[in-house]
């Protein structure tokens, strides 16, 4: 369960909202809140200017175990995920060969445990190898803990299938997550189609290659009652949709990636492959249309779409060069960099909200006593020149960039997983 620890002088996150307090944490769980605890024998990590709070949540990362762990594994995944302060992630299903069985999800699972830096859920398929025509072993995934069913890395593109996943999975309160980019706009594109594209000659990827299929899913939500979560919204129209079937009451969430808040298309014009990703960076009128739906609550999470590549693989032509970007270490000062959020809704959109999505009872709760120790210092203020992190890859736009926000301790089931050294 790890050493006693203090954590001395933060602005804590409380169920009656922030308060400057101590948090005593033993044997795994939040045993106190408040001041004047007796600090003997304990060991004391300075907060003090920062936020303590519940542990970040990412609810989509690729940890590529088992089957490419030459660019990640489960191990060094969650060290990076650690650093970055998050308590839990959900790893995408899209590894070789794919989680379409109970068996497999468990592996992802015990691997995670193994690891032991924070907790790691497995999310299972939709679809038998991801290959979009016939329903995976649901049952066993759910036994085996799966609460996340995704095809990521390729829409579900059969209306059919998809409404029979729907309908199946609806009953269990499961989320269907929707890689939601069109595979037939979007073939051999490489960027988002726009003014940058046509400069340089690149084939584009259009917004509505999202928007049809945002408009389609919502379509059988609606029929089916199902759970549906869009995964790394990019367009404002996609937003906008999101919006009207929440005001409909549909059980509708959404989530927004780092890269996709900081970053627009003119970025591009580089040609740097650490700008490439799927979907791809939109124009400045979307970028300000996520901020804006991030802040209001449109969007509901922040989900770092954690694509690690091996360096060999990055380092070819624009192209020629796969998608995906790595962004654990960098997330929560990206947020604050580039969306400027208060404490309470920051910690709303990356640890609250994706923990009650991902179902998950012991993350993303405002601190109190009783509860188990999964929690974040953060810093908003310090300004840091972001590195390469603990990740095996270093595929991030990011890097060599200044953010403002540092995350000082990660403390993972009563264990100082990270930091804690100031």
């Amino acid at each position: 369960m790890g050493e006693p620890l203090l954590l001395q002088g933060g602005m804590v996150m409380t169920p009656g909202g922030p308060a400057a307090a101590d948090v005593l944490i033993r044997d795994g769980f939040i045993v106190g809140v408040g001041n004047d605890f007796d600090a003997t024998d304990l060991r004391i990590v300075d907060c003090s200017g920062a936020w303590v709070g519940p542990g970040f949540v990412d609810l989509h990362v690729h940890f590529r175990e088992p089957g490419q762990e030459w660019k990640e594994d489960i191990a060094t995944g969650s060290v990076a995920a650690a650093a970055g302060g998050f308590t839990a992630v959900v790893a995408m299903p899209n590894t070789d060969p794919p989680i379409d069985s109970g068996h497999l999800a468990r592996y992802v699972a015990d691997r995670g445990a193994e690891a032991g830096s924070v907790h790691v859920m497995p999310a299972g398929c939709i679809t038998m190898g991801r290959q979009g025509e016939k329903l995976a072993h649901l049952d066993e995934l759910w036994d085996a803990g799966v609460r996340i069913f995704s095809d990521d890395g390729d829409t579900v593109a059969d209306a059919g299938v998809l409404r029979r996943a729907m309908d199946y999975l609806a009953e269990r309160g499961a989320v269907i997550a929707q890689h939601a980019v069109d595979p037939g706009l979007a073939r051999g594109g490489h960027m988002h189609e726009g003014q940058v594209s046509s400069r340089l000659g690149i084939l584009g990827i259009p917004a509505e290659a999202e928007e049809v299929i945002i408009a389609r899913d919502l379509a059988l939500t609606r029929l089916t009652g199902a759970r549906y979560h869009v995964q790394h919204l990019t367009t404002a129209a996609g937003a906008a949709m999101v919006a009207k079937a929440k005001d409909s009451g549909l059980p509708v969430t959404a989530e927004v990636t780092p890269h996709h808040l900081a970053f627009d298309h003119r970025n591009v014009e580089e040609t740097d492959p650490d700008y490439k990703m799927m979907p791809p960076l939109r124009d400045v009128a979307d970028v300000e249309a996520l901020r804006e739906a991030l802040r209001t609550g449109v969007i509901d999470a922040v989900a770092t779409d954690h694509a690690p590549h091996a360096a060999v693989e990055k380092d070819v032509p624009f192209e020629h060069a796969p998608f995906g970007v790595t962004g654990l270490g960098s997330a929560a000062a990206a947020v604050n960099t580039f969306v400027e959020l208060d404490a309470e809704t920051l910690f709303q959109r990356m640890s609250v909200i994706p923990a009650r999505i991902a179902g998950l009872p012991d993350h993303g709760r405002w601190l109190a006593d009783g509860l188990p120790a999964n929690l974040v210092v953060f810093d908003p203020t310090r300004r840091t020149i972001v590195g390469a992190g603990p990740s095996k890859s270093a595929n991030s736009p990011f890097i060599g960039r200044e953010l403002r926000g540092h995350v000082r301790a990660t403390v993972s089931a009563g264990r100082l997983v990270f930091g804690g050294d100031g």
